[in-house]
């Protein structure tokens, strides 16, 4: 039997965390084998990446209430046939208004804790985490309506030695030195200030080695971060990349990742890049973590928005290589057996097909 076809739907006019999440699925179920179109913001960060043979649609997307964005979302709807309209954030869940029981099925996927009000016209929902889909839940979507699937980690591309050597270099990270990478856009709820904030507690080095931190990603707080880098003379220790459309090359460096993101954080997809690379993982302890991570066994959690605790962890994990190769070895098999992409998908296509009929 072949699989239903779906029309992904993703109306951000920059590349965040839920439009990157909205690409790698589309693409995934291409992959798969699939019947998959992606439709995306015209002129939008997500014009401009590449989908090889993926079929994209390029609307106007210009506001929820525009006559001709909404004409362009019913044409494409009703030129492509779908079985599952998936739309992602408010603006693409605004325009996909469908009747029941000829049209497609509209599936609203949710990566975050928004006003409902906009999503409640679709005829399911999807929520990344249990505690989401719980919420949901309380606040008066139908249980049977709702459907839990968390991400997936995207598949590990080593880089070749010499290019991570090249990094190295580039950013004068000496050889010896330990390499935390943080990854996420530079707002408030991914938490860096507290992040630099610890960079001052820890010592220059740990077991002789010296300390670096790289955060890799760009946002509005991006200006703030470097004062406050240079106000606790931090500016030599922690390294900027900005926004890397493939950060493979900084987590294949890092000795350790750290995220620590606050309680506004629902899912985290930098925990399981961390763990499909193998790497140690120092977190906060925030919604998503506290659901999937297991303290000492696959990652290290210490409180949100504490500096001095995330300093602690950090210099604990790091001082203990038995604990670091122990959370390294046991994140990587949580991965592979809970959030691999083929596990994600077999999940996400058996919903498409109990739904569609």
């Amino acid at each position: 039997m072949s699989d239903p076809s779906s029309l992904q739907m993703v109306a951000s006019k920059a590349l965040g965390g839920a439009e990157r999440w909205a690409i790698r699925f589309s693409l995934a179920l291409a992959e798969r084998g699939a019947p998959v179109d992606l439709a995306i913001r015209r002129g939008s960060g997500l014009d401009a990446l590449a989908y090889g043979s993926l079929q994209v649609h390029r609307l106007p997307f210009l506001t929820t209430w525009d006559p001709l964005s909404r004409d362009a979302v019913s044409r494409t709807i009703g030129r492509v046939q779908p079985d599952i309209v998936q739309t992602y954030m408010g603006r693409a869940t605004r325009l996909t208004h469908l009747s029941l029981p000829k049209g497609p099925i509209h599936l609203a996927r949710l990566g975050g804790y928004y006003t409902l009000g906009p999503f409640r016209h679709a005829h399911g929902w999807i929520g990344n985490t249990k505690q989401l889909c719980d919420w949901m839940i309380q606040n008066g979507l139908p249980a049977d309506r709702v459907h839990h699937i968390y991400n997936f980690a995207e598949p590990v591309h080593p880089v070749a030695p010499e290019q991570v050597a090249e990094l190295r270099a580039r950013h004068g990270v000496p050889d010896e030195a330990w390499v935390m990478v943080t990854l996420g856009r530079l707002v408030g709820f991914k938490g860096h200030r507290h992040l630099v904030d610890a960079m001052a507690r820890l010592p220059e080095t740990i077991d002789g080695r010296p300390l670096r931190l790289i955060i890799v990603g760009d946002g509005p707080l991006g200006p703030a971060l470097h004062r406050q880098t240079i106000e606790v003379g931090q500016e030599k220790r922690i390294l900027w990349t900005g926004w890397q459309k493939d950060p493979s090359p900084y987590l294949q460096m890092a000795d350790l990742v750290v995220f620590p993101s606050l309680d506004e954080e629902p899912m985290g997809n930098v925990i399981l890049e961390a763990w499909a690379w193998r790497k140690p993982l120092v977190t906060a302890n925030f919604r998503g973590a506290r659901e999937i991570v297991r303290h000492g066994e696959d990652g290290w959690t210490v409180p949100c928005a504490d500096a001095a605790g995330l300093a602690e962890g950090i210099r604990e994990v790091v001082s203990d290589p038995t604990l670091m190769s122990g959370l390294a070895e046991r994140g990587h098999i949580r991965v592979q057996r809970d959030f691999s992409r083929d596990a994600i998908l077999d999940q996400y296509l058996a919903l498409y097909r109990e739904l569609a009929g």
